[in-house]
């Protein structure tokens, strides 16, 4: 895509807003196919792409990369010969097509999801949603205001064996949950993702579409494709990352949707040797209404050292505790006293090891195998496209677990502990943080206002 001019952009998001009363009008029937365009088809787009070729009612007849490698490939992959473009917003005029998947990096999403609304096109989005909560909620507020179906990538939200998991906790499996723990567990020591230099961008590089409403800087390699999560004007980084599946699995579990406070420590600890922004090593603390603790580890170490092995999630109610697992689910029921805790004498110790032994669990213990397709969450966004209907992550179940992860970034940037207000979406009591809750774009970029 070539860099953007103002007034020739003005223009085309003219014709996109007239054209979208067209595209709004189409109601698809229970048996149509959806036709999709893919704008970005790298890494996540490449494995969306696989999540919808096999739904047998998606037509992809456009696929979007500034990269020309990744969109011959997707082309190719596609099997239905679709357009190859380098610029999406010539995918948001196509007139034939119902939506589109985005799966961009993140400090582009907003942009996208917000102009192919004003085109009357439904959006799959991946995650993290947007990159501050101000983009967030302005994507919302498009979607509600085009009347768009719009599915979040948090795929987990239609994974069957995660969804019974969080109605198991709902409904009270675990008892009260007083506190959840969430890892990502990588060591990345001693090369991290590397150090190269800056340079010129590759031949037929477009380094100037690649960062679209982000600050201009030199072309590195390392601010390019997967890992741009590792700088913050890209990404959250693995907060946002990762941390957004386990912070909406948390909240799909406990009902709860928006925390009442936030801190954070963390940083470059462990001596990696890369030009990475995003810190090696950090622990978030969240309070959850109801008297929930949530946190947040990423710890530069060998997996498998926390918990149980492998674990991703772990929630701990009064009668036992969940842990998630990336295919999988298991409850252990903990042992419950009889007497006020503990038993301090030789007397109440012998009466209660003896009150135990003839006691049944409270729960029973359980454990459920199943896999993380995204294709699950592929399906739903079609059914909905047809029916209407909201989608399993709709945009404001995404915009909440978002925002979650983006705030525990804000507590670690201000090494503060913040108290939010989920209604207003601002900070009370540190009002140097809220300048962290909008991010700026650079001319001739316009943040979108909804």
């Amino acid at each position: 895509m070539k860099a953007i001019n103002r007034r020739a952009f003005g223009k085309q998001m003219a014709v996109m807003s007239a054209t979208a009363a067209l595209s709004s009008t189409r109601i698809l029937g229970a048996n149509e196919r959806v036709r999709l365009g893919f704008i970005g088809v790298g890494n996540r787009g490449d494995q969306l792409m696989d999540a919808f070729l096999k739904q047998p009612d998606a037509d992809i007849v456009a696929v979007c990369d500034i990269h020309e490698p990744y969109c011959d490939f997707a082309a190719n992959k596609a099997r239905s010969n679709p357009k190859k473009l380098k610029d999406y917003r010539q995918v948001l005029e196509m007139r034939d097509l119902d939506a589109v998947v985005i799966g961009t990096p993140d400090h582009w999403h907003a942009l996208q999801t917000v102009h192919a609304c004003e085109a009357g096109k439904d959006v799959y989005v991946e995650k993290p949603l947007s990159l501050c909560v101000a983009e967030g909620r302005a994507m919302v507020n498009a979607v509600r205001h085009h009347k768009r179906v719009c599915q979040v990538g948090i795929h987990r939200r239609s994974v069957p064996f995660c969804r019974e998991a969080a109605e198991f906790v709902a409904a009270g499996g675990i008892g009260k949950v007083v506190a959840a723990r969430a890892f990502h567990i990588q060591n990345e020591w001693p090369k991290g993702i590397g150090n190269p230099p800056d340079s010129e961008p590759p031949p037929g590089f477009d380094w100037e579409a690649w960062l679209g409403p982000a600050p201009r800087v030199k072309y590195n390699k390392n601010r390019t494709f997967y890992r741009f999560r590792w700088f913050y004007n890209y990404s959250g980084g693995q907060l946002t990352n990762f941390g957004v599946h386990y912070i909406d699995f948390i909240h799909h579990a406990t009902g709860k949707d928006a925390p009442l406070a936030v801190t954070a420590l963390g940083g470059r600890f462990a001596g990696i040797e890369d030009n990475r922004e995003i810190p090696d090593t950090l622990e978030v603390v969240w309070e959850y209404p109801s008297g929930i603790l949530v946190t947040f580890a990423q710890i530069n170490a060998n997996a498998g050292v926390w918990s149980l092995p492998g674990c991703e999630v772990e929630l701990r109610g009064t009668k036992g505790t969940l842990y998630l697992f990336g295919n999988r689910y298991e409850v252990v029921p903990d042992q419950i006293t009889q007497n006020e805790f503990p038993a301090r004498t030789p007397l109440d110790r012998t009466i209660e090891r003896r009150w135990r032994e003839g006691q049944k669990p409270l729960i029973e213990p359980r454990k459920t195998v199943g896999d993380g397709d995204t294709a699950y969450h592929a399906r739903n966004f079609l059914d909905c496209v047809k029916s209407r209907k909201p989608c399993n992550c709709d945009i404001e179940i995404g915009h909440r677990s978002t925002a979650a992860t983006l705030i525990g970034n804000i507590a670690l940037k201000t090494r503060a502990l913040l108290e939010w207000d989920a209604a207003a979406e601002r900070f009370t009591n540190h009002t140097a943080a809220n300048r962290y809750l909008k991010c700026e774009y650079r001319p001739p970029y316009k943040f979108p206002e909804y």
